[in-house]
Order: C-alpha cells, then structure tokens, then sequence
C-alpha cells in the first residue's frame, strides 16, 4: 500500500480535499527522511470534537509511516482568535483560560495520535517577540494579499470593523512553520488561505516551504452545519460513553456516508438498513474513545431509554426539602440538574420534563410533595433522578 513515494502520497490524500502544490507531497515522501508534519490549534474551548479528530487522525497516518507530527497548541494566537469563516470580532480570551484549554487539548488529542511520535510546542516559545522581529515578520505580507481572504474581504465589504490583530493572525500562523520548520501543514478547508500563507513567509526567512493538505469540515449531528460547540451540534472526545451513542444515533441518515467515510475510513454499506448501518457506527465511534465495554454499556442505555423505553436499571437519588405541601418545580429542577429555574420553566413549556414517564406541563409548576415522593423525573432524553423526600 505504501512501498513507494507514489503509493503513499496516493494513500495520505485519498480522503483529503487538496494537495497542495501538485506532486509536492510525493516529492517530498521520495527525500527518505521523516518528514514534519504540523497541526496548530487554538485552545479558546477546552473540548476536541469529532470533527477535530479528521484531521487528528489524518496525522496520525502520517504517524504510522514514520513521520513526526508537531502540535503547536496557540496560547499566544488563541490571544487574538483565528477570524477564519467569522463575520464578526471574536471575543478576547483570557490567558489563564487558554492555558487550562490546552492541558485538556493535549490530553484528548492523544486518544487519536501517538504521543511517541508528536513532539507539543507552545507557539509563545516564539511569537513573545521584539518589535524589531514583529516588523520583520510583518513586512513578509501586503494588506492586499491578507483581504483576499474571503471572511476578509466579505467584512469588508459589509463595512464590519477588522482589527489590526486579527490581520496579523495569518502571519502568526505562518511563523509558527518557519518556527517548528514544517514540511506539511494540516488544516479543515477554512484553513487553506492561512496555510498557504505560511508558505510565503517561510520563504521569506529562507526555509523550505511546506506541502499542504486539506481534510473536509465534517457536518455536525444535525446535518447542517460544521461540527461546532458554540452550534450545540457537536460530539466531544471526552463526553460519557452513553452521550456519544445517543448523539451520533442522531445523525441523519443522508449525512451517514459523510461520517463513514472521515471517521470510519470506509464506506457505508447501502445494502444494510439505515438504523442498523447508525447503530454500527455509534458502537465503533464510542468504543474508539471509552472501549468496548463502555460502549455496549451505552448501547444497551440507549435501548433501554429509546427502544423498549424503561427506566435505567440505577437512578441516582435526589432528596428535596418541602416546606409546605406544594413544592416548586422548576426550583426542583434547578437544585436536582443544575440548571437555572428560568431553564426549567422553559424545559415544562416545552414538555421536556417527565414524572414516572409522564409528560410535566406549565400547570405542573407546583406539585404536592406527596406526589413528588419515590418518583422519578426526567430533564430531557438521558438525565434521571429519584425523588425523596427529605
């Protein structure tokens, strides 16, 4: 599959979008050398998604052919926010918020890459730099070159403010490669302008310029739009096994073949029901993460909830207090879920909360304590809590 420079050029790319330029990857492959394979993030939320984990695991092919990958974690680019697809300023992240988010990066992205082969780098190590060096890095570009970004120059267009600093984060970003001296760089397709950036500047400090490879943005759970937490449409690393099940079991049916092909490495089987063809692809997705065991345990969770639609088989307890007779529900919700009782009184308008299976509504906002007692209640699909009167 991968004996020759061809071979693998052609097994590294075959689910990508571009190469970028033509032939230079093979190109490179044919030096014999390991190559150094780049990934910047910017830790401005502390979770990795699935859809981070395509191009996760894109690296960690390059991994298993002898490569080293290099994740650069942005705790100075993170500062000013990648303006990549945004039609607006991004909001200042604090520094010590940064820093939490990339010990929970680092952390999650080892469930996909090999931590033997990945060598993590700061990119403060760097860009904490001189005025004199900033002059330097900055004349490596033209205000031109930068609007021609598409987020840019829509912004632009529309009259919406750009700051000076966010016209900067390109040329942050490519210095990042002359830093680390990248020979590929990684990135979704709204990446691909500042990937091909860093080339420029790299050869305006006299390094090599880096190939680059681009992977497809995958859809979130809802078929729309990209995977995104802000979009409450994502699947995260790190959620509970029976959260990863019951989400991609979510995914419609037509965007299937899409999640086959970026996270399973393989096509989706048409002859195999849809329903079936999902729940195959919940089991693997959860088991890559938590195990088999784990995941079983969310599957049988998933059917006992949403199939043959009985209670889990443990409920955790929760001991209310009743004043008088009448106890407030959303209070309830609030101090059971952790949720705000504005939220609550939303979730009952909205028939989201259950009592032993049936639907709550805004004329259940005060119960009798009475009716309250050994009940269970449910906050929308998986969340469950025993009541007991204190």
């Amino acid at each position: 599959m991968t004996d020759s420079p061809a071979e693998a050029a052609r097994f590294l790319t075959r689910n990508a979008v571009e190469a970028l330029p033509a032939g230079e990857l093979e190109r490179q492959l044919a030096l014999n050398r390991p190559l150094r394979v780049k990934l910047g993030v910017d830790p401005t939320t502390p979770d990795i998604h699935l859809g981070h984990t395509v191009v996760l695991r894109k690296l960690r092919e390059f991994q298993e052919l002898g490569h080293r990958v290099v994740l650069i974690i942005g705790d100075y680019t993170g500062r000013v926010g990648d303006p990549s697809g945004r039609s607006s300023m991004r909001p200042q992240v604090d520094p010590e918020e940064i820093e939490r988010n990339a010990e929970t990066y680092e952390r999650q992205a080892f469930k996909v890459l090999d931590c033997s082969r990945t060598e993590v780098r700061r990119n403060g190590e760097w860009l904490d730099m001189s005025m004199e060096e900033l002059f330097r890095l900055a004349r490596t570009s033209t205000v031109a070159q930068v609007l021609e970004r598409d987020d840019f120059a829509n912004r632009y267009r529309a009259r919406e403010p750009i700051s000076i600093l966010e016209l900067l984060y390109p040329l942050l970003q490519g210095y990042d490669s002359v830093a680390v001296e990248a020979d590929v760089e990684l990135g979704a397709t709204d990446q691909k302008f500042n990937i091909l950036l860093a080339r420029d500047v790299q050869q305006a400090y006299g390094v090599e310029p880096q190939s680059v490879l681009t992977m497809p943005i995958l859809p979130g759970v809802d078929g729309v739009q990209k995977m995104s937490k802000s979009l409450g449409n994502y699947v995260g690393v790190d959620e509970p096994a029976e959260d990863v099940y019951g989400k991609l079991m979510r995914v419609p049916d037509e965007v299937m073949p899409v999640y086959y092909d970026l996270l399973l490495d393989t096509p989706l089987d048409t002859a195999r029901s849809a329903r079936d063809a999902k729940r195959a692809m919940a089991r693997t997705l959860t088991a890559r993460f938590h195990g088999e065991r784990a995941a079983a345990a969310a599957e049988e969770r998933f059917d006992t909830l949403y199939v043959r639609r009985e209670l889990p088989d443990e409920v955790e307890e929760f001991a209310f207090t009743a004043n008088g007779e009448a106890v407030h529900v959303p209070a309830l919700l609030a101090d059971a879920f952790g949720i705000s009782r504005s939220e609550g009184r939303r979730l009952l308008a909205q028939a989201g909360v259950r009592l032993d299976g049936e639907v709550l509504g805004e004329r259940h906002l005060d119960m009798p304590a009475d009716e309250l007692d050994g009940a269970v209640i449910q906050l929308g699909k998986r969340r469950f809590k025993r009541l007991r009167r204190r």
